[in-house]
């Protein structure tokens, strides 16, 4: 039993059948972390496997709470569980306050009988986007293990890729579920932030986080989704690619990208073209003030200062990562009215994106401009700045116009690849549908 590469849908179907069981699909995934357990803080054995056979159980008697219990999955290490402290990555929080309650998402993973299997590694306090934290043992890159994995949900997307889940929940402030699914050759998905609860969730930025699914495929995203939103899980809807209409922004998401994402990202537009797409450049140029918007300090900038300044963590600094305490402190020299410029430029944005995409089904461009960092390359300070921003520069579009979008992999000649579907705010299920669609597609094609 190997949970690499397997759908939420025929795991599902496989328990139906009896061709498998939750205490098998389990115990898949502790081998599989055993064989490397990089990708995770916490890995919690005995209840996981306590959780699947009473789910066996359940099941032998006719009782499913969804068609997915039984079914493992990881979740990243800023989610409250009860009784643990919640660590967001840090050395400051390991030992910190114990949850009282389950974040709402957990609640809802464990009402819906997905086995819980651990705490997955992440950039501390979920402040950057390459997926490093020099906490912890670093989990690398599934595809070369000489590149970074992304972040901030790296372990999350290792987890996946590694077939010691098979779904992984995230956050995304500015990329963190999408930039590591890209890395990783997986599926990412942000949703529209206010659709999700965030209660019991360590923040990066309150006006910007979201959580979203990082799996194997659209539709499994689709069920996690529902499932983390507290929704009902509608039917497959019959995406079809033929007559949609995609645009490609002429500015800022498709400038100085490397010559393998421009590669991947072509032939992938020539591939949903034969498929009746109609691939029309898009023009954008609010996006081109994005850079001078953030002059000085950004949005998480702030907030994430006045979030550690509050708790008192700010009193710990030589705890702190080097890099994360730098964007930190970024924050401190914010004034009021800088952060209401902040504020008010966002709110612009997001009419103008508004406007922007009307004539479009979706925005369509490369998740990351750049492939996968190497480790060996983000040692210098500078120039972990210089990736780091290149690694959330198209991602982080998406949060400030406060939108929806899905990273699918497109391949590449050596790395993964990721095409990121924009949509607007609450275009979630349409979006998820015209994935799949989109998904099967490329794969057909490849």
């Amino acid at each position: 039993m190997d949970l690499k590469g397997r759908t939420l849908a025929k795991l599902a179907k496989d328990l139906a059948n009896g061709d498998t069981s939750s205490r098998q699909l389990t115990e898949a995934a502790f081998e599989a972390i055993q064989a490397d357990p990089r990708a995770f803080t916490r890995i919690w054995s005995a209840p996981a496997r306590a959780a699947a056979d009473a789910s066996d159980r359940l099941r032998a008697q006719g009782i499913t709470p969804s068609p997915f219990a039984g079914i493992p999955i990881s979740v990243k290490d800023l989610f409250d569980i009860y009784g643990e402290p919640t660590p967001a990555g840090s050395r400051i929080l390991a030992s910190g306050p114990i949850a009282g309650a389950d974040a709402h998402v957990v609640s809802r993973l464990r009402a819906a009988g997905f086995i819980l299997v651990g705490r997955t590694q992440m950039s501390e306090f979920a402040f950057t986007g390459v997926g490093l934290n020099p906490h912890y043992p670093q989990p690398v890159n599934p595809c070369d293990p000489a590149r970074a994995p992304g972040g901030s949900s790296g372990g999350a997307a290792v987890s996946v890729a590694l077939g010691q889940a098979a779904g992984a929940i995230g956050t995304d402030t500015g990329g963190s579920v999408r930039i590591p699914a890209a890395f990783c050759g997986l599926v990412g998905f942000k949703p529209t932030q206010r659709r999700v609860s965030r209660e019991g969730v360590f923040p990066l930025s309150d006006s910007l986080d979201s959580i979203g699914p990082i799996a194997n495929s659209a539709d499994c995203c689709r069920v996690l989704d529902a499932v983390l939103a507290g929704e009902p899980l509608a039917p497959k809807s019959a995406g079809r690619v033929a007559g949609l209409r995609l645009g490609t922004p002429r500015q800022y998401l498709l400038e100085g990208l490397d010559a393998p994402v421009a590669a991947a990202f072509d032939k992938a537009l020539s591939h949903l073209s034969s498929a009746g797409a109609r691939i029309e450049p898009a023009d954008f140029p609010e996006l081109d003030s994005i850079p001078a918007m953030h002059r000085h300090g950004s949005i998480s900038n702030a907030e994430a200062f006045a979030h550690h300044r509050r708790r008192g963590l700010l009193d710990q600094r030589e705890l702190y990562d080097p890099n994360v305490l730098t964007r930190v402190e970024a924050g401190k020299g914010m004034g009021a009215a800088d952060y209401c410029d902040l504020l008010d430029a966002r709110a612009n944005l997001i009419e103008a994106a508004r406007a922007r995409m009307a004539p479009y089904d979706f925005l369509v461009a490369p998740t990351v401009p750049i492939l996968a960092p190497r480790l060996d390359a983000l040692a210098d300070p500078a120039e972990f700045a210089r990736l780091n921003g290149l690694t959330l520069r198209n991602t982080s579009v998406v949060n400030l116009i406060d939108g929806c979008a899905i990273s699918l992999p497109i391949g590449g000649e050596d790395l993964p690849v990721g095409l990121m579907l924009i949509a607007k705010p609450m275009g979630d299920a349409r979006l998820l549908g015209a994935a799949r669609a989109i998904e099967e597609v490329l794969r057909t094609s490849a």
